[in-house]
């Protein structure tokens, strides 16, 4: 007899399959979409980890055609961008080259990947351990660094298999400390107690200094690729934060903006801390993962694509935020 398991493993099957088949529809005649680095990569990505059968020549092709897009836009000093959002870009393009598991491509990763480590803001761009910024990695150009981009940066280099040993690591949970509403791990006078997180030091989506659910669960991945572990109590404590504000209807503390990118970090996280249960505020058990395979179920269009209500932080993009909800789903295939 089919259990319930056997149901929502159908089910993501079904919702991946009708969104690569939308992305198939959408991609330009030179490999990419929106002629974007980014989406391009988070979109090839999407099939290259859409876990259900969808290894037809066509689907191949599309991969095959989005890859060598992202490999034509590699710089001489190893950025893969066009003209803006030079580490998120590189990093997401990581991503994608190197789960092709194709050796044309890993001396483009190797400069990528050296290209985001000069990126952070350490001794060699002039910042001191004391600066509330050093650690931190942001778009590449002179705007503040924040975690969503160091999340990015530190998940890139860690499935690439960059070195344990370097001190980027190290020097990420300076920055990633800074960024969490704990006080006696974050040295910064403002600093809250509930565990959560906020986008850099002394600022929130949110407003002021309030954590909110998407950047938690990415502090958590940071945390995670920089080598800390689950039980670690600053991870612990920015788990019960998502546990005490647990929904799906919203990222919590900002509403509708970036709801997708909050199922994708919500997925990362909490598949890596390795609960399938978690208890709200309430004490309501919640299993997280059937109920987001649910939810993404339900919010998926008939045509296969999924889109925010809220435009903001282009989630009005329909190929981004299906690529989105696709790497959700595939966490928790």
């Amino acid at each position: 007899m089919d259990g319930p398991g056997f149901l929502i493993k159908e089910k993501i099957e079904a919702c991946i399959d009708r969104g690569l088949r939308f992305l198939l529809e959408e991609q330009e005649a030179d490999g990419s979409w929106d002629s974007h680095p980014g989406i391009t990569a988070l979109a090839a990505s999407a099939f290259l980890r859409g876990q259900t059968d969808y290894t037809d020549l066509k689907s191949k092709s599309s991969v095959s055609r989005a890859l060598d897009y992202i490999a034509g836009l590699a710089r001489p000093d190893g950025g893969i961008y066009k003209d803006d959002l030079a580490s998120l870009n590189t990093a997401v393009c990581i991503l994608a080259l190197n789960q092709s598991n194709s050796p044309k491509f890993r001396s483009i990763i190797e400069k990528a990947q050296q290209f985001l480590v000069r990126l952070q803001c350490d001794e060699t761009a002039g910042y001191s351990r004391d600066d509330k910024l050093y650690g931190g990695i942001g778009y590449g150009s002179d705007r503040t660094p924040d975690l969503d981009n160091l999340d990015y940066t530190l998940q890139a280099l860690k499935l690439s298999g960059f070195p344990d040993n370097h001190d980027i690591w190290e020097k990420a949970v300076c920055f990633i400390q800074r960024c969490q509403n704990r006080n006696r791990s974050n040295d910064q006078n403002w600093s809250a107690d509930d565990g959560g997180f906020i986008y850099y030091p002394g600022f929130s989506m949110a407003g002021g200094t309030r954590s909110y659910g998407s950047m938690t669960c990415a502090g958590i991945s940071c945390f995670l690729n920089a080598k800390i572990k689950a039980d670690d109590h600053r991870v612990a404590d920015a788990f019960k934060w998502i546990c005490g504000h647990y929904t799906l209807e919203e990222n919590p503390c900002v509403g509708q903006k970036g709801l997708f990118h909050y199922y994708y970090t919500l997925s990362r996280a909490l598949s890596r801390c390795g609960e399938n249960i978690i208890k709200d505020s309430h004490g309501t058990e919640h299993n997280w993962s059937e109920e987001l395979v649910n939810k993404l179920s339900v919010l998926q269009h008939k045509e296969g694509y999924w889109l925010n209500v809220c435009p903001e932080w282009w989630e009005g993009n329909k190929v981004l935020v299906t690529s989105y909800a696709i790497l959700s789903l595939s966490y928790l295939y």
